[in-house]
């Protein structure tokens, strides 16, 4: 499934943006293939670096990693659920309590990177069992409508948009 097939009824219009930014992908490809390089980025990110908030309040590159993981598992189980024809509604998250609550500092990066790595694997394992019509399934997250595949895709351009507001904001 390339990503260029999307409907933008397939998605909200807050996810595009993160659509956008992936240009012409195809969808199991990316997730393969996106996960090692940003692996390597997290690792050359100085120590002094992962604890750093360009404003106060501001989250770090921690938290930030930790949101990437929190996210990418609840994109997931949405997917999973529309996938499965479960047509009930799924409500959205708070992303600031969550990181609030995930002490992202009080660990360490190989720690994140670990658990990331084990998060995109499965969801990985996930993305390849669906069919060319789960990945076309709609339900509804987040009191908009969205197809299976538009979360796969959102999950990279989220991973990507992260990246870019790291390099831009907190590595210039």
């Amino acid at each position: 499934m390339k990503s260029s097939s999307l409907q933008s009824t397939e998605y909200a219009t807050f996810y595009k943006p993160y659509i956008e930014a992936l240009g012409e992908v195809e969808l199991i490809n990316e997730l393969e293939l996106s996960f090692t390089p940003f692996i390597d980025f997290l690792k050359t990110i100085p120590t002094d670096k992962q604890e750093y908030r360009y404003v106060e309040g501001k989250w770090t590159i921690k938290d930030i990693v930790q949101h990437l993981i929190d996210a990418e598992r609840i994109f997931a189980y949405r997917a999973l659920r529309i996938a499965r024809k479960d047509q009930t509604p799924l409500p959205g998250f708070e992303e600031n309590e969550y990181v609030e609550t995930a002490f992202a500092n009080s660990r360490t990066m190989e720690d994140l990177i670990e658990e990331f790595a084990t998060v995109r694997q499965a969801t990985l394992s996930l993305f390849k069992t669906f069919s060319d019509e789960q990945l076309t399934q709609m339900g509804t997250a987040s009191e908009k409508p969205v197809s299976v595949r538009a979360i796969g895709c959102i999950i990279l351009g989220h991973q990507k948009h992260h990246v870019n507001v790291i390099l831009e904001r907190y590595l210039y």
